[in-house]
């Protein structure tokens, strides 16, 4: 489930707390979050409806003017069934505070160095990590196109790679591309003494 980014500033400012999909079947559950880049949303209802049951105050608080504004922009070209969901901001999403993390004591990167290889033991494709986080590193703004094209690797299947690294708190997204967080380059400044320790790299 995405949003704009002025669905994300209504959102953040208070403002927008209901949003409105089509859908064959729900991305989010009640009582489930949602990680946004503004932070975690608690999702407190998802509930199936017909358009006849959105109301003005309902388009309101999606961020729309008008009742007739959000119809329409809901007609445009989605199929599926027409869900109302509510939501709140719950708190900030704690990969933030692990992308910002470069105080990793020797038990913390060996532990990161145990992830990093448990991730390339499980690739179909063989070991990734070590490539990836080094063209990442290289230069700031590196997309997933790039990166693909380079290991040979299919867009998707990239994506969801550098999202496993982005988990680990690694890596962070630009308005195009990606670039490594402050734990990614602490880690990365490690690797030699890492390899020696662990040989993981």
């Amino acid at each position: 489930m995405l949003f704009k980014s002025w669905v994300l500033e209504g959102i953040e400012a208070g403002r927008i707390t209901l949003a409105f999909r089509c859908w064959t079947k729900p991305t989010v559950r009640t009582g489930g979050t949602l990680r946004t880049p503004i932070g975690v949303l608690a999702i407190e209802g998802v509930e199936a409806i017909g358009p006849d049951d959105i109301s003005r105050e309902d388009a309101w608080c999606a961020g729309f003017h008008t009742r007739e504004a959000l119809l329409a922009d809901l007609r445009m070209g989605r199929d599926g069934t027409l869900y109302r969901i509510r939501f709140h901001v719950t708190g900030p999403d704690p990969r933030e505070a692990l992308r910002q993390n470069d105080r990793l004591d020797a038990d913390d990167l060996a532990g990161l160095l145990d992830q990093l290889a448990a991730l390339d033991k499980n690739s179909r494709s063989g070991p990734w990590t070590t490539e990836v986080l080094c063209l990442i590193g290289e230069r700031d703004g590196r997309t997933a196109d790039e990166i693909a094209e380079r290991l040979g690797i299919e867009k998707p299947r990239m994506k969801r790679k550098i999202r496993q690294l982005k988990e680990l708190g690694l890596t962070e997204s630009l308005h195009s591309g990606y670039r490594l967080s402050e734990r990614g380059r602490f880690m990365e400044k490690q690797r030699p003494t890492a390899a020696s320790s662990h040989d993981r790299f």
